[in-house]
């Protein structure tokens, strides 16, 4: 950190001209290029340099301070004093600035840790003399106002000296790399750590094109104040009459633990002001290394629609999946990925990652791979409906966790083929579970949807299968695995989902189609949903269907007005917002639990359990004859032998 201020860094005054200006700058920048390319490169020459620069200037000092002390008529006997002390105390301060790492330094680059070493380092030489003061005669040691005045112009001439190198080298690179750039004009929305140092950073970066003028908080003790010379106004509100008259273009929200709906609202004065809107990552992953001030991020439909994080009982969950070998299916998907990321996290044994697709197992396999735990991963491309590949996954790794992720899951396809729907989401299931219960699986986690609960579409309907089948296999004599399933709906930004959907269709300038105007939906992150997963596992004793908070539910047709905004255009002005009507198997709203389920707190506040009334029948035979009708084909036979096994299921019939 640095310890000059904003004005320090700023820019050199505009009566200079530009013309005079920039032969300044290409001066500075030619003398700075000399040193480092010529000297800086020479450690010899280098330290030769700046050991006769500091020693000047200590000299100098030195000298100085007697003159001060007595009014430029230094009496004789101090005037022989000062030059017997000269040489002996100017070394002192020599090798002590040379102790605190000041000859070793960049000297254009002048921080609090520098200006920390020049400091001890002088109050080492003062204390010394003044020690010689109090243990010997007058005659021998400086006075008390000389050590004093020394201190003080010897700190004083060095920081100016190193902070004069800084201002210069700033105003040169930011004159070189800022030319032709057009400048934009920034408000920082909170003015906290984070928003402070984004200030700093801005102002000592003048090439990165971004200027902030002025700060916004809703904090009395800090509204009419100043941070690095930048006003601080307030509330939030004010911003509509301030961005005008500041020529305000960008905003960047730094607020920590900014909710949702604050979100909207600072978004929604940027759109009234004309400004696009950044977001800033909070202060834990700035100090934690894991991203940079500098790098915000426009604000993304997923700020607006996010929730509370979630609290998990992380040693439950390590217990769990520690020193464990773990097998996640669907290991490439949006949910398996993270599902891994996470379970690597708790240090499992070894991780089996099987997925059918190659590149997105790829792609997982090579995010993790070079982390710590990296050698503990076992990517396999093996399909689920592939039953003698699956048992050879089984008698190889012998599994003691698993979480079935793999799915067919976007419902207009599988309304085109509910074959290969029954085959990966019910009958895969199905042998999943008998070979989990054959070899000793101790949980076996099955990832269900909303869209299960009185399924109208051939997806939900074979994952409400796939849970009645998770069921009979616990009741299943001699079983000894605890067989669960968690239910959640739409996850944000998952593959196929709404939202690239929609940047896709507003990238190509709309339409962006949504299929009705009163359409519902409930939405979560991709992580929180998986951290749930997770701590759902360590509750289950076997045979339960959890479902997991999912807030409020989002109209589709607001969220895509909110995605044009947040993309700097006007919804049905830029881009037309056209409704499709709805598809077959789709549903208006999606509903939390069937007719006949009982809805059941848990230990954890966002997780719940469901408990159904008329328990799971022998699976056999229905899946028997399941098989035999996927065999025979034919989309309505299917539908209606699906109908027969799930009656709350309305199928759409061709």
């Amino acid at each position: 950190m640095s310890i000059a201020t904003s004005q320090a860094d700023g820019p050199l005054p505009a009566e200079l001209g530009p013309n005079l200006r920039e032969r300044l700058f290409r001066a500075v920048r030619g003398l700075l290029d000399v040193f480092d390319h010529h000297v800086g490169s020479r450690p010899v020459l280098r330290f030769a340099a700046i050991l006769f620069v500091y020693g000047v200037e200590l000299g100098l000092v030195f000298y100085l301070a007697y003159e001060l002390r007595w009014d430029f008529a230094t009496p004789d006997e101090y005037a022989r004093q000062r030059l017997t002390l000269l040489i002996p105390i100017v070394a002192c301060k020599l090798i002590l600035l040379q102790s605190f790492g000041q000859f070793r330094s960049v000297l254009s680059y002048f921080g609090l840790a520098d200006f920390g070493g020049v400091v001890i380092s002088m109050c080492t030489v003062s204390g010394f003399m003044l020690a010689l003061w109090y243990g010997s005669e007058v005659s021998a040691a400086p006075s008390r106002g000389v050590i004093l005045m020394d201190f003080v112009l010897s700190v004083a001439l060095i920081s100016a000296f190193r902070l004069s190198l800084r201002v210069l080298r700033t105003w040169s690179i930011a004159s070189h790399e800022h030319a032709g750039m057009a400048e934009r004009r920034v408000a920082i929305i909170g003015a906290g750590d984070v928003g402070e140092a984004l200030a700093k950073d801005l102002l000592q970066r003048r090439s990165s094109g971004l200027h902030p003028v002025f700060f916004i908080d809703n904090d009395p003790h800090k509204i009419g104040r100043s941070i690095h010379g930048l006003p601080v106004y307030g509330p939030l509100e004010k911003l509509v009459k301030l961005a005008p008259m500041a020529r305000v273009n960008e905003l960047v929200i730094t607020l920590k633990g900014a909710t949702p709906k604050r979100l909207k609202e600072i978004v929604e004065l940027g759109r009234q002001i004309g400004a696009t809107t950044q977001i800033i990552p909070s202060f834990t992953q700035l100090a934690s290394g894991e991203v940079k001030v500098e790098r915000s991020r426009p604000v993304a439909i997923e700020d607006l629609l996010g929730r509370a994080p979630v609290n998990l009982d992380s040693a439950g969950i390590t217990r769990l999946l520690g020193d464990r070998v773990v097998l996640v299916t669907g290991a490439g998907g949006s949910i398996g990925s993270e599902l891994c990321r996470q379970i690597l996290a708790q240090r499992p044994r070894q991780l089996v990652m099987v997925d059918q697709t190659e590149i997105a197992l790829f792609e997982i396999e090579q995010e993790l791979v070079g982390t710590e735990l990296g050698a503990r991963l076992a990517p396999l491309i093996v399909d689920v409906t592939d039953g003698p590949a699956i048992r050879g996954v089984f008698e190889r790794y012998r599994p003691e966790i698993v979480f079935h992720a793999a799915a067919h899951k976007h419902v207009p396809l599988m309304e085109r083929q509910p074959a290969e729907a029954l085959k990966n989401n019910t009958l895969a299931t199905a042998g999943l579970t008998r070979l989990a219960s054959e070899f000793g699986v101790e949980r076996f986690v099955l990832i269900s949807t909303d869209k299960a609960i009185n399924p109208t579409s051939v997806m939900g309907c074979t994952k409400r299968l796939a849970e009645k089948t998770l069921q009979a296999s616990q009741q299943a004599p001699g079983n000894q695995t605890a067989f669960l399933a968690v239910r959640f709906g739409n996850v944000l930004g998952s593959s196929g989902s709404v939202i690239p959907t929609f940047k896709r269709q507003i990238a190509q300038g709309g339409p962006v189609t949504v299929t009705h105007h009163e359409m519902t939906r409930y939405f979560m992150t991709i992580p929180e949903a998986v951290g749930l997963v997770l701590q759902t596992a360590t509750l289950g004793r076997g045979g339960e269907i959890f479902i997991l908070d999912m807030g409020q539910p989002v109209k589709i047709i607001e969220m895509a007005r909110q995605m044009i905004e947040l993309s700097g255009y006007r919804p049905e002005i830029d881009i037309e917002i056209k409704i499709t009507g709805l598809r077959p198997g789709e549903k208006l709203f999606e509903e939390l639990r069937h007719n006949e389920e009982i809805h059941t707190a848990t230990d954890h506040p966002r997780i719940f359990q469901l408990k159904s009334e008329s328990g799971p029948t022998n699976a056999a035979a229905w899946l028997e004859a399941l098989h035999r009708t996927v065999e025979a084909g034919g989309s309505p036979a299917i539908k209606q032998a699906m109908q027969r096994l799930v009656p709350e299921y309305t199928p759409f019939l061709d």
